[in-house]
């Protein structure tokens, strides 16, 4: 599995069109459940690591979700490991404060249009 998907349900059933599997989530304790269980092979229900469970390369997260796994997020993309957490619009849009990756380039090489 290269890429997974976590998120809103709906968003869950569009990138399912596009081959790209996912768990829906409805709140911050879902998305760490989830997130633990794609990043560390961890299943919170049996409250232990599941030797097996297949990884993915790339974790797409919305911007909602991301602001629910806060920390975890950070830590993770700083251990230097798989997968790559890309966060994306969800449902309603952009997140007011939030900058889009296009907006992150320009300000890095200094190009304001």
């Amino acid at each position: 599995m290269d890429y997974f998907f976590i998120g809103d349900p709906e968003l869950v059933t569009a990138f399912r069109f596009v081959g790209i599997n996912g768990a829906p989530v409805l709140g911050p304790d879902d998305a760490r459940g989830v997130f633990r269980r794609m990043t560390e092979g961890f299943d919170e229900t049996a409250g232990m690591v599941i030797p097996g469970i297949e990884k993915c390369r790339v974790l797409i997260v919305t911007e909602e979700t991301a602001d629910w796994l806060g920390d975890l997020i950070i830590r993770w993309q700083l251990s230097d490991q798989y997968p790559l957490i890309v966060e994306v619009p969800g449902m309603m849009g952009r997140l007011p404060g939030r900058k889009t990756l296009v907006d992150s380039i320009r300000e890095a090489i200094g190009i304001h249009v």
